[in-house]
């Protein structure tokens, strides 16, 4: 009873404890730790973390010109992007992957350098030296004004009707800096850097026009566009002096009115090309050749005109009347009879012994 009592003590406590050492290991920053300092092209190094979010996409480079106090100078144009790797943490914010050794495009000092790739922007860099790459010392840093961002960007803007139909998106990124130098800063230049997945960021210059006092602020606007069509989640990163700044995630929605488009010229055109065949069809096919038709006749014609046309020979002559039957059953000479002229009739007709009009008044 007194173990039983003893256990039943220790139960709540477990939790407790869980629980803090989960709240803990959120808590802690991310860290990142090599199996080996040195080694040579074409080697592998094993790469683990821990102080991740959970579940977090990560991307593994390593970059020259690179220090873990400055970062890496230049952003990711310093580093190896092709021999990059990405992982996934697990459910406690760890990771665990083997990464190929590459040179980096600049001369070392240099760092194998692991940055988030969505959601919230979280870094970490690990000292690193390429056996047989060259080094070279850092640039010096500036001793006059110095920029800083003292609050969250944002993306302002909207896409308009043109955008629907592939237009190349725009936003603005609206921040605020503060000059943490001794000497103003006048008419800085920002670099815009705009990456699509795990691609590098293509930079783009910004000029801001205004004076940045030592110790005081200025809220900056900067525009920025993507190409014609693009669509998908884009990272947008503000760099000044060779040091990124900002970064500001971009979901981008996707141009539906070039669908509709595409969809509306699929119909169409094979509707057209259809009635313009069957037009050639219809234009090209020979014609048969179709039986006259006999009109009728009147039905108020009398039946002896109708009687009258049947009165013809074999040959096609009409029967010729004739004479009178005599006593023996011979026929008379056939009559003979007058043929009516349409413009005058038998009793205006001239004869011999009726003399005609003409030369009479």
């Amino acid at each position: 009873m007194a173990l039983l009592t003893v256990l039943l003590a220790a139960l709540p406590v477990l939790p407790v404890a869980g629980g803090m050492s989960t709240a803990g290991a959120a808590d802690a920053a991310p860290a990142v730790s090599l199996s080996t300092q040195q080694a040579g092209k074409g080697g592998t190094i094993t790469v683990k973390g821990g102080g991740w979010r959970p579940k977090a996409l990560l991307i593994m480079l390593i970059c020259g010109r690179s220090t873990t106090d400055r970062g890496v100078i230049g952003g990711t144009n310093s580093c190896a992007n092709a021999e990059g790797q990405a992982v996934t943490t697990d459910g406690r914010g760890a990771f665990r992957k083997k990464l190929p050794v590459a040179e980096p495009p600049v001369p070392c000092p240099c760092v194998v350098h692991v940055a988030t790739v969505t959601g919230a922007s979280a870094t970490a860099d690990a000292a690193f030296v390429v056996a047989g790459h060259p080094i070279a010392p850092l640039p010096k840093e500036g001793t006059g004004g110095r920029l800083s961002v003292l609050a969250t960007p944002r993306l302002a803007g909207d896409g308009g009707v043109l955008t629907w139909f592939g237009a190349p998106p725009a936003r603005r990124l609206v921040l605020t800096v503060g000059n943490l130098g001794s000497s103003p800063v006048e008419d800085p230049v920002f670099e815009i850097g705009t990456a699509h997945g795990v691609f590098a960021p293509q930079w783009e210059e910004r000029q801001w026009r205004g004076t940045v006092r030592p110790g005081g602020k200025a809220h900056v606007e900067l525009p920025v566009e993507l190409t014609a069509g693009a669509h998908g989640d884009y990272q947008v990163s503000l760099r000044y002096g060779g040091k990124v700044l900002a970064e500001q995630p971009w979901g981008v929605g996707r141009p539906w009115g070039v669908t509709l488009f595409w969809v509306l010229l699929c119909l169409v055109v094979p509707a057209a090309v259809f009635r313009i065949g069957m037009a050639v069809v219809d234009k090209v096919r020979p014609r048969s050749a179709r039986p006259a038709r006999r009109a009728p006749k009147p039905a108020s014609e009398p039946a002896s005109k109708r009687r009258a046309g049947r009165g013809t020979g074999r040959r096609g002559t009409p029967d010729r009347p004739t004479g009178p039957t005599g006593p023996d059953g011979t026929t008379g000479s056939p009559v003979t009879t007058t043929a009516v002229l349409p413009w005058f009739t038998p009793d205006s007709a001239p004869s011999e012994n009726r003399p005609t009009t003409k030369g009479h008044s």
